[in-house]
């Protein structure tokens, strides 16, 4: 099962039915991939869930949604590589990407291109409409 993590705007816009990419998250329902995250990834979720729906408990539920999951692997990150300079909060994904081994980051933000350049970690990182395209081939 390919492992994959999930930036959190790429998990929000997932989250909606009417959204186009309901079906990255309807297929993580299902088992269809292994979801990456770590306790800091979780934490960024929950936040930024609580704050976009101005519910709490929304964003309590989904990150209680992702930790059920057989196919939720949770990762211990021990070691930082801060291989994101101009937003230093996402490397919290690259660490547990990196850890996990996982196929691919899933982001649109513009902070994680700068990625392809560096050959070690090697980290891939496709946008969320690569990765829905990508899902309908498992």
């Amino acid at each position: 099962m390919e492992r994959i993590v999930l930036d959190t705007n790429c998990l929000i816009s997932s989250l909606k039915r009417d959204s186009v990419y309901f079906p990255v998250w309807r297929d993580f329902m299902t088992g269809k991939y292994c979801l990456c995250v770590s306790d800091e990834i979780l934490n960024e979720y929950e936040e930024i869930i609580g704050r976009r729906t101005g519910s709490r408990e929304v964003a309590r539920n989904v990150v209680s949604a992702i930790l059920n999951r057989s196919n939720t692997e949770h990762i211990e990150v021990y070691y930082h590589f801060d291989l994101i300079e101009e937003d230093e909060d996402d490397n919290k994904f690259v660490d547990c990407a990196i850890k996990a081994n996982a196929k691919c980051i899933v982001s649109e933000d513009k902070h994680f291109r700068g990625l392809k350049d560096i050959p070690f970690p090697k980290v891939d990182v496709i946008r969320l409409n690569d990765f829905l395209e990508y899902l309908k081939t498992l």
